[in-house]
C-alpha cells in the first residue's frame, strides 16, 4: 500500500492550527478523517482531492473542509499555499498545496457546481459524496476556461473565497466553507431564496456543492461544501465608504438613507420567503434571558463595565411591557462590511451565514428584524471611531447621529414602520451588540476597546469617568 513520508498525521494538524479558519486557537487539533472527495485533473498532472476532517480535541467535534492538490514539482506561484513537502512511496517527491489557491482545483470545483456534476468519494460511498446544483442562469455561466484568472480573497476568517475572472464569462466568486455544519448553510439557502423571490439586493446565486459524510454511529451528516455566485469587481463595501466619509467630514446621509431602504427591502423579501412567527411570551422571555446571559459574561470580562450592571439590566427590563413585532428570518450578522455598493444597482447585502461559530439552529432561527437594524447603527458608530483611530480625524459630534437618522428614515419609508417606534427593543438590541463588540475587542484588539465601551455608555446615558 502506498505511503507518504511524512504522513498526514505528522504535518496536517500543525498546518490546520495555523489557519485563520481554525476555531480553537492556541492548541493543536486532533484530526480524524471522516470523508474525502477525489477530482480528476483533465491534464492528468495534478492530484486533486478534498479531505473532510473532524477535530475531536475541543468541547465539541468540529468538521473542517481541506481541499489539497499534489504536484510532482514545486509551483513558485503557490509557495504561500504550501502545506507540506513529502515523499510518496510510488510517485516520488510530492509538493502538497492548499487546493483553494491552486487553479486546477478551483476550476474543477466551479465546473462541478455549474455543470451539476456528482463527485464520488475516493474511499467509497460510506465516506461521502457531493453533488453540484445549479441555481439557474443562462448558459454563459458554464463558459469558464483555463485561460481565466483565478485568485483567492484575503483576510477571510471562516471561509475561503475564490474569484474567477476572464473574457469567456462573467466574473464568479466561489465560497468554500471551511467549517462544516450538519444542515443546509444559511448563506446558500437565504440568497437562493431571495433571488427566487426576485430580490435585486443580493448577488445572483449560480449554484452550490452539497455533500454528505458520516457522523456518530450510523448517522449521516449533510451540508453545503461550496457556493458560487455573481462577483462584482471594483465595488466598495459600506464600511470603507463610511470610514472615509467620517474621516473627510463628508455627508453620508443620502447613502445612509438608501442603505436603510435596501435593508428594509431584504427584510420584506425574507418575510415573504420564510415563515414568520409571533413573539410569544416564552420567546420574549428566552430572548431577554439570552441578552442577560451575554451581559453577565461581558461584565466579567471587560474592565469598567461592572459599575453599569443595574443600568444594563434596566434597559432589558423595559422591553417586558412593550409590544414586540413578529419574528422572521434575518441576516443575523449585519454590519457595514457585509454591504457593497454596486454601480447602477445600489446597496447589496452579502454573507447571510450569520455568526459562523454559533450553532446552526441558532443562526437559522427566526429573530427580530430590529437586530439587523441595530447592527448597522452600531457599525456607523464604529466607523466614526475607526476614522479617529486609523486616520486621526476628529469626527463631528453629530456625524453619527445624522447618518443613523438617515438610515432609519430610509428603512422606515421602505418598511412602512419606523424602527424608532420600537425604541425600547432597539435600545436593548444595540446594547446587546455593543457588549458583544466589547468582549470581542478585549480578546482580540484591546486597543479598539474604547469604541464599544463608549458606545455602551452612550446607550446607557452615562458619561465617561
Amino acid at each position: 500500500m502506498p505511503t507518504l513520508t511524512p504522513s498526514f498525521a505528522d504535518f496536517l494538524p500543525e498546518w490546520v492550527a495555523r489557519q485563520r479558519w481554525y476555531t480553537a486557537k492556541g492548541r493543536t487539533p486532533q484530526l480524524q478523517r471522516v470523508g474525502g472527495l477525489r477530482y480528476q485533473d483533465p491534464e492528468g498532472e495534478v492530484g486533486v482531492e478534498t479531505w473532510l476532517v473532524q477535530d475531536d480535541g475541543g468541547p465539541a467535534p468540529v468538521v473542517y473542509q481541506i481541499p489539497l492538490t499534489y504536484r510532482g514539482a514545486p509551483e513558485p506561484e503557490l509557495a504561500h499555499a504550501l502545506v507540506a513537502q513529502a515523499e510518496h512511496s510510488e510517485l516520488g517527491p510530492r509538493w502538497i498545496y492548499d487546493g483553494c489557491h491552486d487553479p486546477v482545483y478551483a476550476r474543477l470545483l466551479l465546473s462541478t457546481i455549474l455543470g451539476g456534476e456528482t463527485v464520488e468519494s475516493d474511499g467509497g460511498a460510506q465516506y461521502g459524496r457531493a453533488a453540484g446544483h445549479r441555481a439557474g442562469g443562462d448558459g454563459a455561466m458554464t463558459a469558464h476556461t483555463a485561460g481565466e484568472q483565478v485568485r483567492v480573497l484575503r483576510g477571510e476568517q471562516s471561509n475561503t473565497s475564490i474569484i474567477f475572472e476572464g473574457e469567456d464569462g462573467p466574473p464568479v466568486i466561489c465560497k468554500v466553507f471551511r467549517v462544516l455544519a450538519d444542515g443546509r448553510n444559511p448563506d446558500v439557502v437565504v440568497q437562493e431564496a431571495l433571488a427566487a423571490a426576485g430580490s435585486t439586493r443580493v448577488p445572483a446565486p449560480l449554484g452550490d456543492l452539497y455533500g454528505e459524510w458520516p457522523g456518530a454511529g450510523d448517522q449521516r451528516r449533510h451540508g453545503h461544501l461550496a457556493f458560487a455566485q455573481e462577483f462584482l469587481p471594483g465595488v466598495e463595501d459600506a464600511w470603507r465608504v463610511a470610514v472615509r466619509a467620517a474621516a473627510d467630514g463628508a455627508d453620508l446621509t443620502e447613502r445612509a438613507t438608501h442603505l436603510g431602504s435596501a435593508v428594509a427591502s431584504v427584510h420584506r423579501d425574507l418575510a415573504a420567503a420564510f415563515p414568520t412567527h409571533e413573539a410569544t411570551a416564552p420567546v420574549r422571555s428566552q430572548l431577554r434571558a439570552t441578552w442577560r446571559h451575554r451581559a453577565t459574561a461581558a461584565l466579567l470580562e471587560v474592565p469598567g463595565l461592572e459599575e453599569h450592571r443595574e443600568t444594563i439590566a434596566a434597559v432589558y427590563a423595559r422591553t417586558e411591557n412593550t409590544t414586540w413585532p413578529g419574528l422572521q428570518r434575518i441576516h443575523g450578522d449585519l454590519h457595514l462590511g457585509q454591504v457593497i455598493e454596486a454601480p447602477g444597482r445600489g446597496w447589496l447585502l452579502l454573507d447571510f451565514e450569520g455568526e459562523p461559530l454559533r450553532p446552526l439552529g441558532e443562526r437559522t432561527a427566526p429573530d427580530l428584524a430590529l437586530r439587523d437594524v441595530a447592527g448597522i447603527l452600531r457599525s456607523l458608530d464604529y466607523a466614526a471611531g475607526a476614522a479617529l483611530r486609523e486616520h486621526g480625524a476628529e469626527v463631528a459630534d453629530d456625524w453619527v447621529a445624522r447618518a443613523r437618522g438617515a438610515f432609519l428614515d430610509g428603512y422606515a419609508r421602505e418598511a412602512g414602520r419606523d424602527p424608532r417606534e420600537d425604541a425600547e427593543l432597539l435600545a436593548a438590541l444595540e446594547l446587546d451588540k455593543a457588549l458583544y463588540e466589547a468582549v470581542y475587542e478585549v480578546r482580540n484588539r484591546p486597543e479598539w476597546l474604547s469604541i464599544p465601551v463608549s458606545g455602551v455608555r452612550r446607550l446607557l446615558g452615562v458619561t465617561a469617568p
